[in-house]
């Protein structure tokens, strides 16, 4: 990595020192720190060290280290590092990760350093969607309207939808508990809002039973030592089961971070 990054760099005529820091008495390895001449990058290979989401240098995790959903609607996006085996070497690829979105992964020769610091081209168009000021839908002189109910039903329709398009458990959980809170809707959507609701709900139950055959699996991934499908597995885990994990969820998840970000040291 740190090959792949100075070479990468100095195409670019910049430099940076690179530092294989130990917060805390992590492992070597488990951080490497990039300073820039203008900032700095503290990559995360493993979860052996908690990123700092305020600190100078800006977090870049590995595939193992989980995120959670605030935290990518907080920051926009936040960045990924893999490496991939080409023959007898390594190549570098930086993901861009976002709420609601797959990460898109790039070639280090893809990205750039710009004054928000690291950048894809993934980063430069969620930038773009945030500062862009969408056309007003009112005019000026008149008023917005507070929704009625009827509105506020279909709003959380299209929510519930949403939410099941891109797996979010927790936001279909939240919209069921809002539409179970509604009250003054006409008949007809009433009935629709039960039928969704009973959808979702039995959705819920297959994602219940979907978790529970994904965490065997991982457990059995790290029992027979395969490094590739415990990291998949892993990934899929932080990416689509990161909040509300039992306790059992939470050993195997940990014995399989610390198994991949050993076999990635060795």
């Amino acid at each position: 990595m740190k090959s792949a990054a100075t070479a990468w760099l100095r195409s670019r005529d910049l430099q940076a020192d690179f530092e294989f820091s130990r917060p805390g008495g992590a492992p070597i390895g488990s951080v490497v720190d990039i300073q820039l001449r203008n900032g700095g990058l503290r990559v995360h290979l493993d979860q052996a060290v908690a990123p700092a989401w305020d600190d100078e240098r800006e977090p870049v995790l590995g595939v193992s280290v989980p995120v959670d959903r605030d935290t990518l609607i907080r920051r926009w996006y936040v960045h990924r590092i893999r490496l991939d085996n080409e023959g007898t070497a390594r190549r570098v690829l930086i993901g861009t990760d976002a709420f609601a979105r797959p990460t898109e992964w790039f070639a280090l020769d893809e990205c750039k350093v710009t004054e928000r610091g690291l950048t894809t081209p993934a980063v430069e168009r969620i930038v773009k969607a945030h500062t862009t000021a969408p056309p007003p839908r009112w005019p000026a002189a008149k008023t917005k309207k507070e929704p009625d109910v009827e509105a506020r039903a279909q709003v959380l329709l299209r929510q519930l939808a949403g939410a099941r398009k891109v797996e979010s458990v927790v936001v279909v959980n939240r919209v069921c508990r809002e539409i179970a809170g509604l009250a003054g809707v006409g008949s007809a959507t009433q009935i629709e809002l039960v039928d969704a609701v009973r959808d979702a709900l039995q959705w819920l139950q297959g994602q219940a039973d979907v978790r529970r055959e994904l965490f065997a699996r991982l457990d059995e991934a790290v029992t027979a030592g395969n490094a590739q499908q415990a990291r998949q597995l892993l990934a899929r885990a932080s990416a689509t089961a990161a909040h509300d994990r039992a306790e059992d969820e939470h050993r195997i998840a940990g014995a399989a971070a610390d198994f991949v970000g050993a076999q990635s040291r060795v």
